[in-house]
Formats: structure tokens, sequence, C-alpha cells
């Protein structure tokens, strides 16, 4: 089974640790964007290196860790195992899910205005206060390749693919399912979303275990993201066309 894959220790470690080491120059880039440009620009043109310093990097460097073993992508996270079924089941698995993540979402909001006392104001994501700010097409169209594809694709391979089989084969099943889909959640840095993405990545990481192939979350992945993306825009569009 792929979800049990035994990836070396310190092949994780150093994926791990340079990784850190590209997202803290990405920010660091981002804060002399900031500091270069205007700001509507600078939002947009933000999130494009975030991206690139993250999701970017992850692909990159997951490149260089499945040559460490001595495997390739189809190999490691078996892409070519019957892609078709794996690729339909993720697509029906978001179709399933994205209702259930909005309420999720909604409740949590609705929480969190009942509770004053505690000083929780929900707010978007700081990706989809850039994602508003995005009026031209062609930062949409940028934005939307990261959101539908590249995030997706990057965060799948990091938290499924290698931490979840990693940590599980190790002997810690629960840990892993319970571990990741935390650590999924909580690296978006909103509390208003933490509970309906702790959900996702529990059914991602589900999903992954039943099919055996990486393309099953990341098709879902891909698809209750593009379904947020086009809903924002959607919504956002109306609301400037209105009277």
């Amino acid at each position: 089974m792929l979800s049990v894959k035994p990836w070396k220790a310190e092949a994780i470690l150093r994926l791990i640790l340079y990784l850190l080491v590209c997202f803290v120059f990405g920010s660091l880039a981002a804060a002399f964007l900031h500091h270069r440009t205007g700001v509507q620009t600078v939002s947009v043109g933000q999130m494009i290196v975030a991206a690139v310093s993250f999701q970017g990097a992850t692909l990159v460097l997951v490149t260089r860790f499945l040559h460490e073993h001595e495997t390739t992508w189809a190999e490691g996270f078996g892409l070519q195992r019957q892609w078709p079924r794996a690729v339909l089941f993720g697509l029906v698995f978001a179709s399933l899910f994205l209702p259930l993540g909005w309420a999720l979402q909604w409740l949590s909001a609705q929480a969190m205005l009942h509770f004053p006392q505690l000083h929780m104001k929900p707010e978007e994501q700081q990706a989809v206060q850039t994602l508003q700010l995005a009026v031209t097409w062609g930062h949409r169209l940028v934005l939307g390749l990261i959101t539908i594809l590249l995030a997706p694709i990057a965060e799948e391979v990091l938290f499924r693919g290698i931490l979840y089989s990693w940590i599980k084969s190790a002997g810690f099943p629960r840990s892993a399912l319970w571990g990741t889909t935390f650590l999924f959640a909580a690296i978006h840095w909103n509390l208003a979303t933490f509970i309906p993405l702790a959900a996702l990545a529990l059914m991602l990481a589900l999903l992954y275990e039943r099919m055996d192939n990486l393309l099953a979350p990341i098709a879902a992945h891909a698809l209750f993201n593009a379904a947020n993306f086009a809903m924002l825009y959607s919504l956002q569009d109306k609301l400037l066309q209105s009277p």
C-alpha cells in the first residue's frame, strides 16, 4: 500500500528544513515587494511569491526527495494505478463534500460571532482577501492556476503522499491521520476555516487510503478549490454590477 510507504526519516527532515528556508526567503521577498510596489499589485504579487516559495519549492524538493529514494512520481504516489477511476472518485467526493464544507464554515463563523467575549472575529483567509483584490483577468488567471493546480498538487504530495504515509509506516496510524489533518488546517492561519479544512483533510487522507493513488485526493482538492474560486468571483462580480 502506498499509504504506508517507508520514506527515510533523514530525507523527511531535510525536506522540512529546506521548505522552512524557502518559506523564510519567500516571506522576505514578499516584504520587499510590499515596500516597493502599490497596494493591489503588492497583494497579488505577494501571493505569487508565497506560492512559488512554498508550493513551487515543494514540487522541486519532492523531485529531489524521490530521486533520493530511487523512485519516480508515478511509483512513489501510485499515479498510474487505475488513474481514471482515482480521478473520478476524487471529483465525486469533492462534489459531495462541498455542501458540508460550506456548512461547517458558516457554523464556525456563527459560533465565533456568538461568543464576542472571546474576542474572535471571523475573517476571511489572507489568500481569499488577495483574490478579491485581483480584478484583472491576467491576475485572476495566474491566481487561478495557483489555487486550482499548484496548491492542490503540492499540498497533497506533502501532507498525504509523504507526511501521512511516513508517520503511518512508523507504526502510528492514528497520529498520521489526526496529526496531518490538524497541521493541514493550521497552516492556513484562519480560525473560521479550521474546522472545515480539518474535515477536508481527514476525508482526503481516507480517500488516499481507499484509492491508493494520490491523484484521487489531488482531484478532490483541486475541485474543492475551483468551486470556492468560482463562487468568490461570481459573487464579487454580481456585487460590482449591482446598482
